[in-house]
């Protein structure tokens, strides 16, 4: 089966545990796809989540959303994925668990992705053998353009294989501290920016600077940068940078300009921040930030 949607994204789903007892759904890849749903952008997520109550949680949540879950296997063997959050100095601190269900997406259970499709994944979802067999059959099954989250969590990653999906990615998203981890190190970012794209040669990079905002560089050359706006009611930083990566793929679907883009994933990662957590279950929230960009 031929799954209709322009975008699909690969990688892990999990429940973020929070200190004060919370529990709130999270995962990069699916932080952006429930984004990119509330956007109307009808994303395909491809995971795996465990025969548990997790597991039918996160079910239950993508089908109230209104999100296909054709892409979200079921595992007899492996639970849900887990992390225990921290807040330190109001910074996410994790514990990541082992062995997750969405450590062995199955290739044989795979969607087949149409030609044309943009396809986003991070890193963070790859460090098991079983999903790195999975991501490759999906770029190797169709044309398809990848958008690479760069997502460096110790000891998940390690430099050769980082390299090896920066090879094949269209656009790559990362932050300051990630560009230097690669050893792309300069007197500036400007410097240290065409390094990286002269060696894999991808589109654009766009690198998230917290407060200082963010910068896109293209393969051209021209660097656009904005900073990022006051953020009315800070609660914590869980997602922003997964909010900004939504809109920013939003702003790829719908043909915007660079700057357009910037802007809007700039002003939806402030409102993500004043959230607990990655996302929000209120549709009118997404739908006045919609309203904001015509």
């Amino acid at each position: 089966m031929i799954s209709n949607q322009q975008i699909a994204l690969f990688g892990e789903v999990l429940f973020d545990l929070f200190p004060t007892g919370e529990k709130i759904l999270g995962g990069a890849p699916f932080n952006v796809a429930w984004n990119l749903q509330a956007l109307g952008d009808a994303p395909l997520f491809i995971s795996r989540v465990g025969k548990d109550s997790y597991g039918t949680d996160i079910l239950q949540a993508m089908r109230t959303w209104g999100m296909s879950t054709e892409g979200v296997q079921c595992d007899p063997d492996h639970a849900t994925g887990q992390v225990q959050v921290e807040l330190i100095d109001n910074e996410p601190s994790y514990h990541i668990v082992a062995d997750s269900a969405y450590d062995f997406i199955h290739e044989d259970q795979l969607p087949v992705l149409g030609n044309g499709r943009l396809l986003y994944h991070g890193t963070l979802g790859l460090r098991h053998t079983a999903s790195r067999k999975a991501l490759q059959r999906l770029q190797h099954s169709a044309r398809i353009s990848i958008f690479l989250d760069v997502n460096l969590r110790e000891p998940w990653w390690d430099l050769q294989t980082v390299e090896s999906w920066l090879s094949t990615a269209r656009w790559v998203k990362l932050n300051k501290d990630e560009l230097r981890a690669l050893g792309f190190q300069a007197k500036s970012l400007a410097d240290a920016l065409e390094k990286l794209q002269h060696k894999f040669q991808m589109e654009q990079i766009i690198l998230t600077c917290g407060e200082e905002g963010a910068i896109v560089r293209e393969q051209s050359g021209e660097i656009h940068h904005l900073a990022a706006p006051p953020v009315e009611n800070f609660i914590d930083t869980v997602g922003a940078g997964d909010a900004f990566t939504a809109v920013y793929l939003h702003g790829l679907l719908a043909g915007w300009s660079i700057p357009e883009t910037l802007d809007a994933a700039q002003r939806f990662a402030g409102k993500v921040i004043s959230l607990r957590g990655a996302t929000s279950t209120d549709a009118s929230f997404y739908h006045h930030f919609l309203e904001s960009c015509r």
